[in-house]
């Protein structure tokens, strides 16, 4: 009998030697808590690589998130302006907050939050009396989000900007002056997230960047259960335990040093795809936009069933029975029980990627023998 191939997954961890050279080195050292010299390491190397003045190393990126904004100001009974198509992680903490998150649609040239839509969105609610207290913008897949409209627009509303770039770690966007710039640097603070399917991880874990000192020194106290400056514990303000374990910090000092590699081996990968399935009529693959440079952290497709012959769903399962995960692309929010109750600017564009969109196995360490195996499923399944 024949073995079953091994099994194809989206997006997997990518180790090497000095990630555990660098955890062995922590945990000889006996530095086991969430502090010590591999995490203040961690937070230098990363805001270096990242173009920010400062950065703080978290438990998650939902926890960065969460801290970005209480120093935004967000308050209960506030209104947060959100990206439409993203994971939920995204909102939560806007709950977390008691604040209400207002929805806003994606263009379809990044399939990033839309800016017309959030011109819209903020000129309603000023006019309504409603100013919102913060402007999340999602960097979907890899692909910065248009900045320069999106953070222009919020310095003429005066909303902070807190950028979720959990998804485009290595990215790069151009701004209006022609430079290259990181996504998550551009607004008042940005997220990224090193959970286990992401370009880099720590297994799990996130960081909080901003070019306030203040603001990040804040974080920082908060996300050690806000202790004051004092001999003995004494605390004015609830705080949380977010800090990052120096474990991990070492993991992500290794794997930061490798992140060119791994954005280039998944441009590779998307690279490779688009030619093997160039003749099959009916997939479009996500666009690189203009002012972008995508890590393409996960090769992302549209499937048009009149044309291709079949529909995502379809095409997901098939590849499920060989062994291959692949994964609708994010539902929006605003067709999520949790926050269909939210008011939402635009919709049909996600709604449409939602029902089209697939998410295709987007490993670094992926092999040409397993992409081979991806297309000929996805070839299987047209019918011409």
């Amino acid at each position: 009998m024949t073995a079953a191939p091994d099994p194809i997954h989206l997006s997997v961890p990518h180790m090497s030697a000095r990630e555990r050279d660098l955890l062995l080195d922590a945990f000889t050292s006996n530095w086991i808590a969430p502090l010590g010299p591999h995490v203040e390491a961690f937070e230098g190397a990363f805001a270096r690589r990242v173009g920010a003045e400062h950065a703080l190393a978290l438990s998650s990126g939902t926890a960065a998130l969460h801290l970005a904004l209480i120093e935004a100001g967000v308050e209960a009974g506030d209104e947060v302006l959100v990206s439409d198509v993203t994971f939920v992680a995204s909102l939560n903490p806007i709950r977390y907050l008691g604040a209400t998150p207002v929805l806003v649609d994606s263009e379809s040239t990044s399939w990033n939050m839309d800016p017309n839509l959030l011109e819209d969105a903020l000129r309603d609610r000023r006019q309504k009396g409603r100013r919102p207290a913060a402007v999340v913008v999602v960097h979907l897949y890899g692909q910065p989000a248009d900045l320069d409209a999106i953070a222009s627009l919020c310095r003429s509303h005066g909303v902070p900007l807190v950028e979720d770039a959990a998804e485009a770690l290595g990215a790069e966007h151009t701004n209006a002056k022609g430079k290259a710039v990181h996504p998550g640097t551009e607004g008042q603070s940005g997220i990224f997230s090193f959970n286990g399917n992401k370009i880099i991880t720590t297994s799990g874990g996130g960081m909080l960047v901003s070019g306030d000192r203040t603001l990040i020194e804040h974080a920082r106290k908060l996300s050690a259960q806000a202790r004051e400056p004092v001999p003995h514990y004494q605390h004015r303000e609830v705080g949380y335990n977010y800090r990052l374990s120096n474990l991990l910090a070492a993991v992500g000092l290794g794997q930061l040093e490798l992140l060119d590699d791994r954005v280039a081996a998944r441009r590779r990968i998307f690279t490779r795809y688009r030619e093997l399935l160039a003749d099959l009529p009916g997939l479009d693959f996500q666009p690189e936009a203009p002012w972008a440079r995508h890590t393409r952290w996960l090769t992302c497709l549209t499937v048009d069933p009149e044309v291709f012959g079949t529909d995502r769903e379809a095409l997901r399962l098939g590849l499920a029975e060989e062994g291959i995960e692949a994964r609708p692309l994010w539902k929006p929010m605003h067709l999520q029980p949790l926050y269909a109750s939210c008011e939402i600017y635009g919709g049909a564009l996600g709604e449409a990627l939602f029902r089209d969109g697939l998410c295709l196995p987007s490993s670094s360490s992926m092999t040409d023998e397993d992409q081979d195996r991806v297309a000929a499923v996805i070839r299987g399944m047209h019918p011409g």
